[in-house]
């Protein structure tokens, strides 16, 4: 009886200190997160970004800022977990991706617009745009649709009704056009080879162009539709309440920020949202 008294104690001392050792851990893993994982274009998201990492990491954070040169990985990665917060698309690709791909995403905040611009080696007025040309354009649904209504503004092609249009929703083409679909980070490479293409603007300024003054055609800024192509913070749908991701979106719409971008980008190629 002894002996099994004895062993009862050790038997109950181990599970004891099991339990203290589970208490520990949920304790320890219950202390706030103070990592923030943010995935960017390199322009002009990462720039933007830059200026605010010293002010987070004086609240105690550590910043990771995850470079992307594609459209498409930086929600997979968001989705999967691997980032806590991505800065590099508009809300119209969001949303698309969100029902083409069925992620959860949402954002927190609208931070800036970049107009969409249509560049040519060739031509330096888009009326002189000549019969058979051939123009490149973003092969994603949000922007071949946003390139294509760019062009139609611009006089060069009508297009039906619709949201996400394509070539195949051309009604009128007079000038006999062509048109290439190249994934968006592409266009500007293709530059020399096509008799213009549209680029989108952060594309546009890391391969040295300037918008305000080379591209031919330009989106209204201040048109109604420019609402639904205002760069956002994105997040996992349900993480928006998270302290990192408050205190993320607070200095991303900052003054300093603001103050920045109508600094950095004095010629409109960026426009604060916020």
């Amino acid at each position: 009886m002894k002996r099994k008294s004895i062993l009862s104690v050790l038997l109950a001392g181990a599970l004891a200190i099991g339990l203290v050792g589970c208490g520990a851990k949920t304790e320890a893993g219950s202390g706030e997160d103070k990592t923030i994982k943010i995935g960017v274009s390199p322009v002009p998201h990462k720039e933007i970004v830059d200026q605010i990492v010293p002010d987070l990491e004086e609240k105690g954070y550590t910043v990771e800022v995850i470079e992307f040169t594609d459209y498409v990985t930086p929600n997979t990665a968001l989705a999967e977990g691997e980032i806590d917060a991505n800065y590099f698309q508009h809300i119209a690709y969001l949303n698309e991706t969100n029902e083409n791909k069925g992620l959860d995403l949402t954002y927190t905040a609208a931070i800036h617009l970049e107009p969409l611009g249509t560049y040519s080696k060739t031509v330096k007025d888009i009326k002189e745009i000549k019969d058979g040309s051939t123009i490149a354009i973003p092969n994603d649904p949000s922007n071949e649709a946003r390139a294509l209504r760019l062009l139609e503004k611009a006089g060069l092609i009508k297009l039906a009704e619709g949201e996400l249009v394509t070539p195949k929703d051309i009604t009128e083409n007079s000038k006999n056009l062509k048109f290439e679909e190249l994934e968006a980070a592409q266009l500007p490479r293709v530059l020399d080879e096509v008799d213009a293409a549209v680029i989108n603007g952060n594309y546009a300024l890391e391969a040295g162009l300037n918008p305000a003054e080379e591209s031919i055609a330009t989106e209204d800024k201040d048109a109604e539709a420019a609402e639904k192509y205002k760069n956002v913070l994105a997040v996992k749908k349900g993480n928006e309440e998270l302290q990192k991701i408050k205190d993320l979106t607070e200095a991303l719409t900052s003054d300093k920020i603001k103050n920045f971008i109508e600094e950095k980008y004095s010629n409109g190629t960026v426009i604060p949202t916020f």
